[in-house]
């Protein structure tokens, strides 16, 4: 009886996600052997922040399945089956055998952006970008900024300590726009992308003529190639309008779209 309600309240959960345009994993316990701390059925949701609802027995098994399905989550993989030997796999005592099923549900495989900054252009590129069919992922260290972003389905706000700290919602095939508080919180986020193995579809920066040059002498202190360093946009946005947040943010988004278009 307590799994099947454990079970129901993640399945509630999965509703109120897909409700809102999230994306998230469900994993299963399909099958167990030996010595284990579930039962089989025992499920658990998993979205961008980590564990949303349920549990599959808590300690290393769960911590382990967590990163598993965060790593899913983020690829072009719909499902997954793994089985695990607690004591070999996962570094328990017991010697049992649990057997997972990861699915990953939500729109993770349509056009992804992730927005670093919550001010005030960013309120405006977000209002329009919701006008289309994409997800966002905003990230910022102040809570008022991210308290005032539109609620609409498909925006998921994230507050982070640091800036840097967002780099984790960021995809192979995601969209990425810094426009933060300044530039000493600009470069961090930059440096951790510009040195990922893969390059992303679209990186860019809001700025001046002046403040790229300064990013790009910086970004070539902390090891980015020449290559990578070409691929930064800066200024962000196209030659159009004029410095209200309103006509940045259609610049901004007037930009995705040329880039997405020839993608």
């Amino acid at each position: 009886m307590k799994g099947e309600l454990e079970a129901s309240g993640v399945w509630e959960k999965v509703f109120s996600f897909k409700s809102r345009g999230l994306a998230g994993v469900v994993v299963t316990v399909a099958a167990v052997r030996g010595s284990v701390p579930t039962e089989v059925g025992a499920k658990m949701l998993v979205g961008a922040e980590g564990l949303a609802a349920g549990t599959i027995g808590g300690g290393k098994v769960e911590a382990r399945a967590l990163d598993q399905a965060q790593k899913l989550w983020g690829s072009s993989q719909a499902c997954e089956l793994v089985t695990w030997n607690l004591q070999q796999d996962v570094g328990m005592t017991c010697g049992g055998e649990m057997t997972l099923l990861f699915e990953s549900f939500g729109d993770s495989e349509g056009w992804h952006i992730v927005l670093f900054g919550a001010g005030h252009v960013s309120q405006a590129v977000v209002a329009i970008l919701k006008t289309l069919s994409c997800r966002v992922d905003v990230v910022d260290e102040r809570e008022e900024w991210l308290a005032a972003l539109p609620r609409l389905a498909g925006v998921t706000p994230h507050q982070v300590e640091k800036f840097q700290d967002g780099v984790k919602f960021v995809r192979e095939d995601s969209f990425v726009l810094s426009i933060t508080k300044g530039h000493s919180a600009d470069r961090p986020v930059l440096s951790e992308l510009l040195l990922r193995e893969k390059k992303l579809p679209f990186l860019g920066v809001i700025g001046s003529a002046a403040k790229r040059a300064v990013l790009l002498r910086e970004l070539r202190q902390d090891g980015i190639s020449e290559e990578r360093l070409e691929t930064l946009v800066c200024p962000l946005g196209l030659p159009l309008g004029n410095n209200e947040p309103a006509e940045i943010a259609i610049s901004i988004v007037a930009q995705l779209l040329e880039v997405r278009g020839r993608s």
